[in-house]
This record gives structure tokens, sequence and C-alpha cells, in this order.
């Protein structure tokens, strides 16, 4: 991967006592990246975000950003970067544009303007006026990441903001996400644990476990790495299982409900489903499954990864 590098972490690590919350941590994320930071819940996520913004300080390694030791310059490594850590609070009583307000005039100050620009572009002009206690929970992380961006910042880390969201609150972040990158050429890190959301609208990831780096890298080529499967619904079952088990290329069969997840090389899949036509057998559906879980999954449930930090 080329570009110019927006953060670079070298060893990063923090230590509490003598557990390690992220150890020997070294990241990439380019300008332009949505960049996927995945974890299991405890993983050292928001530990890392938390030493990216200077809100904890680490034990060991360095934070660059925009090529600036956050250690040695930090004003300077901090003036293009906004963020949230994990839930976003406000003044519950007080609308949404006056708390904005308020946390400009902390940051220097922010136009009645730009104000407005960021409720617009988070979807909440309508209730800018608004007590903040009458909002959803969508709606108070909506205008998180409006505070974030109130000094329009080329770089903007997101510490689950779609934490607790129905499906509905869940899709209005991703597209908030995806016109962030796209529209308003924003650098965005992304924390989550919620994997299918981050395989919508990443383009390159790292995983972590216990703390420490397990994968980096694109999302397209780390999941061609991996085991791929089909999702095979078709009656009648005995014959299913018959063709399956005589079928060359075939490593695993696993019968889930109504379906068998079969474990194959993609490029199989039509000599399969001429095998099951040839028997009669009457297929309803055979779907490739290669979705982020499955990779995030067997890769922080190997041995390699939860034989990592334990110091």
């Amino acid at each position: 991967m080329t570009g110019e590098i927006i953060l670079q972490t070298k060893n990063l690590g923090k230590q509490y006592k003598h557990r390690w919350a992220v150890h020997h941590l070294d990241l990439e994320v380019y300008r332009g990246d949505v960049f996927g930071f995945l974890g299991p819940n405890g993983a050292g996520k928001s530990t890392t975000i938390r030493m990216l913004l200077s809100l904890v300080r680490p034990t060991e390694g360095e934070v660059f950003l925009f090529g600036k030791s956050l250690e040695r310059e930090r004003e300077k490594a901090l003036e293009s970067i906004g963020g949230i850590v994990e839930k976003p609070d406000f003044y519950g009583y007080l609308s949404a544009h006056r708390n904005l307000e308020i946390v400009g005039a902390l940051n220097g100050g922010a136009t009645r303007k730009r104000i407005e620009e960021v409720l617009s572009l988070v979807g909440l002009s309508t209730r800018a006026r608004d007590k903040v206690k009458t909002f959803s929970h969508g709606m108070k992380q909506r205008l998180g990441i409006a505070q974030s961006l109130l000094a329009d910042p080329e770089f903007v880390i997101l510490d689950e903001p779609t934490s607790g969201l129905d499906p509905q609150g869940m899709k209005e972040i991703r597209e908030l996400i995806r016109h962030l990158a796209s529209d308003q050429n924003k650098t965005v890190m992304l924390s989550s644990h919620l994997l299918n959301e981050v395989e919508m609208v990443a383009n390159r990831m790292a995983v972590i476990s216990r703390g420490e780096l397990v994968t980096q890298g694109e999302v397209a080529s780390l999941l061609e790495k991996g085991e791929k499967s089909v999702a095979l619904r078709a009656r009648p079952r005995e014959k299913v299982r018959s063709v399956l088990s005589a079928h060359r290329g075939i490593d695993k069969v696993v019968e889930t409900g109504e379906e068998f997840l079969v474990t194959m090389p993609f490029e199989g899949i039509p000599e399969l489903a001429r095998a099951l036509v040839r028997e009669q057998v009457d297929i309803e559906a055979l779907v490739p499954r290669r979705s982020l879980e499955e990779y995030f999954l067997s890769i922080t449930e190997s041995d390699g990864a939860s034989d990592k930090a334990k110091s």
C-alpha cells in the first residue's frame, strides 16, 4: 500500500499494574482510508484510541499523527484530529446547538455557520434547538460525531459509534461514515466489534486480540486468505448428504438447521451444483459465504491469538 501515512504507532503499549491492556501495537492508517479497528470486547480498542487522542499516556512506544510525534509535538499532532471515545456525553437540558457552542468555545470557538453545517451533515438540523434529553440513542451518537467534526478535522476517530443502535440507526451511521470519506475527504478510523458493519464500509482493517495485533491490511485481500464456505439449502437431505460425501474438493460439511455449511473453494461451486442436479436434488439456495465475521473468529480463536499478551 502506498500513500501518505496519517497515523502510525510503533511498539505502542499500555500497562496497568501487571496487565498489558495494549502491547507491541504497530498500526498504519493511510490518507483516505476507512480503517476498521476490530477486536472482541476487552481487546484494548478503547485504550488504544485514548492513547491516540492523548487522553492516556502510553507505557511504551510512540504515536505519530501526520508525521508528528504525539509525545514531542502534541498540539501540532492533534490539530487535524477529531474523535469520540465510547459513549459521548452532553448536557441533556440544553439543545444540540447549545451543546456544540459550549464544546466549540472550549476549543477556541465555533461559528454559528459551522455548527449548523455539522448538524446538517449528521442529519440533525431539524432537531438543533431541541433538548438533548429528548434525543434517541442514535441521535446522541450522531451528535457525538457532529462534535468531533466541529473543527473540520482531516482525520476522524470513532470508537464504537454503532454500539447499542437498532438496525436503522446502524444504517444511518454507516451512511454517514461513507459520506465523510467519499464526499468530505475525511480519513476515518472506526473501532468496533460489530464486524459485519465494518465489512460494509472499511477498505483496510486491523484486528487485535488481548491487546496485541493479530493482522492488518486491505479487507479484500485479508478475506481471500481464509477458508471459504458455501451455504446450501436443498432437499431431500439424504441425497444431499450422499452427494456431499462423494464430491471431491470438499473439506468439511456442517449441518446447521436447514442449511449445510460446506467448506470448499468457490471455483468448485458450479460442479457441485451440477452434481446435485444429476442426483435430482432440489436446490433452494447455494450461496458463497466469506464474511469478515468468519475471518475474525478464525484468527482470534486460533491458538496463536489466544496465547498472546498473557503477561
